[in-house]
């Protein structure tokens, strides 16, 4: 998690809070020292693990968050989430879906970008069914790039590289990962509003938050081992719908897409980004003044 002042600590609490009603079993496993981290999982009954290594002393490794909890968790099955990501009964449903239909898998889906300035009140017994229903009618579905929930049994992520928490590339390749291994990647978009709470991004000097170009992106992108071995939600083996699993057939035109990764790559890394970040940067200011919402044209947020 982020510190928890200010926006940062009313999304997040909504996002832990919502893990924690899933089910009277979920366990919440909370990584980092941030300010005001304790004393959430104290309130909250979360388990605190204060303990990170990070990437010179800012950002978490990713394989250190993935094995740590793999090794620590109580259940079977985890789940790696932004802490940003609301999640009601339709995500709970999704798993015990997919669990029913193969133990082994990999759960993502499509997230909601939408504002959220206010704590949810979990008191209201329709308050899942309000706040999927405001995201769908006053948000944006992402596309197929963004993933930030991952669902699998402990073991498929024991030899993770050294990502950087933050930067790009690490969740294309988890889903790479999963596939290689013969493990079927299950789309759950069509069935799952997971809510994504916009929020504003600390940036330094050395940073551009969501651009593939800045330098521990590209670190990142280098020990992944490059575009082909990047995926996303669109080549996902199974779609899972209100009528069931299916295949998803749409993911051989994926296959013949990621062909031509090499050339895709050179255009979009090194032609079309160190152009359209520049200018989305330098027309926050206009855009945020215009009340402008943020699509999702390219722009990991």
């Amino acid at each position: 998690a982020k510190p928890f002042e200010g926006h940062s600590a009313i999304i997040q609490r909504n996002a832990l809070k919502s893990w924690k009603l899933l089910h009277p079993e979920v366990e919440v496993i909370l990584f980092g020292d941030e300010e005001g981290s304790a004393e959430v999982c104290a309130e909250y009954g979360l388990r605190h693990e204060p303990h990170v290594e990070r990437f010179e002393s800012r950002m978490p490794y990713m394989d250190f968050l993935f094995g740590r909890a793999q090794e620590i968790a109580r259940h079977e099955y985890v789940c790696y989430s932004n802490c940003d990501i609301v999640l009601t009964g339709d995500f709970w449903s999704a798993f015990e879906s997919t669990v029913a239909w193969s133990k082994r898998f990999l759960l993502i889906s499509r997230r909601w970008d939408v504002d959220i300035k206010e704590p949810v009140d979990f008191r209201r017994a329709d308050w899942a069914r309000e706040l999927r229903e405001y995201a769908v009618m006053n948000g944006v579905q992402q596309n197929e790039l963004f993933i930030d929930f991952f669902l699998f049994p402990r073991g498929i992520y024991a030899d993770m590289p050294r990502f950087i928490v933050g930067y790009c590339y690490w969740d294309n390749w988890a889903v790479w990962r999963a596939l290689s291994a013969g493990v079927p990647v299950i789309d759950a978009s069509s069935i799952t509003v997971p809510v994504h709470q916009n929020h504003e991004y600390t940036t330094t000097p050395e940073r551009f938050k969501g651009s593939y170009l800045e330098p521990n992106s590209m670190r990142n992108f280098q020990i992944a081992g490059g575009f082909r071995h990047l995926r996303n939600i669109g080549d996902a083996t199974h779609l899972l719908t209100r009528q069931g699993m299916e295949g998803n057939a749409r993911r051989y035109w994926m296959a013949a897409k990621h062909a031509s990764a090499e050339m895709r790559h050179i255009l979009l890394y090194k032609v079309w980004f160190p152009v359209w970040f520049p200018l989305l940067n330098a027309s926050r200011p206009l855009r945020t003044a215009l009340g402008l919402r943020r699509k999702s044209a390219g722009h990991r947020e």
